[in-house]
C-alpha cells in the first residue's frame, strides 16, 4: 500500500473508498481544462465500482493536501503481446492548478513507474494534447519520449455499435 509523506506535508497515497468526491472533482476540473466542460459522465458511485469494487478494474493514486484531494493519477493495466507482460497506461493525470509546481505532477507519475519496477511492468504509457504545451514539456522533463509513429483510435458512438453489430452478420 502506496503512502507517502511529502516534504510539504501532503500524502501521496493509493485512493481509498470515500475519496471519490474528491477523485471527480479533479476530473471535471481536468475536463474544464481539456476543453470539454460537458464531457464527464462519470459520477462517485461509477468511481466507487470501478476503483473499489468486488474486481477493480481501474486503480488511483492521489495526492490529498490538507485532507482535499489535489491531484490525481488514474490507471489501469496493460498487456505486450511482445514482451509479455503488463504495463501501466495512464489514463488521466492531474493536479489542481493552484497547486501545480510543488512536484505533485512528478511524484504520482513516480509512484506509477515505482509500481511497475515492484511488478516486473516494462512500460507505462499515455497520451498528451497536441496542444498541451506545458504538459509536453513536464513529460519531457521526466525523460519521457513521443511514439511518433503510433496514433491513438478511437471508436464511439454509432461507429461502435455497427462494428459490434458486424459480430453477428
Amino acid at each position: 500500500m502506496i503512502s507517502i509523506t511529502l516534504t510539504d506535508g501532503s500524502v501521496l497515497r493509493e485512493a481509498r473508498a470515500g475519496d471519490e468526491a474528491g477523485i471527480l472533482a479533479c476530473i471535471a476540473a481536468l475536463a474544464v481544462y481539456e476543453r470539454e466542460p460537458d464531457a464527464v459522465e462519470n459520477t462517485a458511485a461509477a468511481l466507487t465500482e470501478t476503483l473499489f469494487g468486488a474486481e477493480p478494474k481501474a486503480f488511483a493514486h492521489v495526492i490529498e493536501r490538507e485532507e482535499v484531494i489535489v491531484g490525481i493519477a488514474i490507471w489501469f493495466l496493460t498487456y505486450s503481446t511482445w514482451t509479455g507482460k503488463h504495463g501501466i497506461w495512464l489514463e488521466d493525470l492531474y493536479v489542481d492548478e493552484n497547486q501545480r509546481g510543488r512536484g505533485y505532477g512528478k511524484s504520482l507519475i513516480a509512484s506509477l513507474a515505482a509500481v511497475c519496477e515492484e511488478r516486473g511492468y516494462p512500460r507505462l504509457e499515455w497520451t498528451v494534447l497536441d496542444w498541451n504545451e506545458p504538459a509536453v514539456a513536464f513529460y519531457r522533463s521526466i525523460g519521457a519520449a513521443p511514439m511518433s509513429e503510433w496514433t491513438t483510435q478511437r471508436l464511439v458512438g454509432a461507429e461502435l455499435s455497427r462494428l459490434a453489430s458486424a459480430v453477428h452478420a
